[in-house]
């Protein structure tokens, strides 16, 4: 969609951590019902920093006419909307997309679509400052393709050290994927490497957590201690990590 340079990285802020949430910011999800029992998902993230002096009707506009794009075949489950708190030391984003496709080819027929194409060219690129965007393969997905409404969601993206190698990568994934398993207050959890790297600014480890509400994900935040734990076990291989929280809720139909 868009090309951008990648950022200077700075000291890693902890995994899971985050300032306080401000429930003012509900963030829009436009489904196509499904459940998925242990398959393959494509996760689709982009990233939007809103131009300052952009006209908050253009910015509704953007967001809507995103929004529509659910009516594209390819696409599985898309949301788009305003980010609730964002933890970074050196980026700063204001909204969020978020869709889920089947397999690569279906991203990619989504990504080439003219509806999509136009909606990029009329209503993003006019109002937005900076973009971000990765792409990861979800293996063995289980439960909802889409997130319940109510549902609070944490997406975490990691920058390795450049000399991190194999190893790192591999030991940062297994610390990811073992995540869900010691904080019970997480009902979906998918990670992965991302594939496409033109667009991430270097981050390459992604994951998307889901929780029942607000209140779940905060009482993680209250386990900080366990979760820097986790952390201490990959922190010689992180350069940056970026955490941004959002809350879904159903947005009407109509456009």
């Amino acid at each position: 969609m868009f090309c951008v340079r990648a950022a200077v990285a700075a000291r890693p802020p902890p995994f899971f951590s985050a300032a306080p949430f401000n429930s003012h910011f509900r963030f829009s999800v436009r489904m196509s019902s499904s459940t998925s029992d242990s398959t393959q998902i494509i996760e689709h993230i982009v990233l939007f920093k809103v131009k300052p002096a952009a006209d908050p009707a253009a910015v509704n506009a953007m967001i809507s006419n995103l929004n529509g794009l659910i009516s594209l075949d390819p696409v599985l489950h898309f949301s788009a909307g305003p980010i609730s708190r964002t933890r970074s030391s050196s980026l700063s984003f204001t909204h969020l997309l978020h869709s889920r496709y089947r397999s690569k080819t279906d991203l990619s027929s989504y990504s080439d679509h003219p509806t999509h194409l136009s909606v990029v060219g009329n209503y993003v690129k006019p109002v937005v400052d900076d973009v971000m965007a990765v792409d990861w393969v979800a293996e063995d997905f289980s439960g909802p393709i889409t997130a319940p409404p109510g549902s609070a969601l944490r997406l975490t993206l990691l920058k390795l050290k450049e000399d991190a190698g194999e190893r790192g990568k591999n030991e940062v994934l297994k610390v990811l994927r073992g995540i869900k398993e010691k904080f019970p207050s997480i009902e979906q959890l998918t990670v992965g490497e991302n594939f496409s790297p033109g667009r991430n600014k270097g981050f390459s480890i992604c994951s998307i957590g889901v929780f029942k509400g607000m209140d779940e994900l905060e009482g993680l935040d209250s386990e900080s201690e366990r979760a820097n734990e986790e952390k201490d076990k990959v922190r010689e291989f992180l350069d940056e990590v970026l955490v941004l929280d959002f809350a879904a809720s159903v947005q009407s139909a109509n456009l």
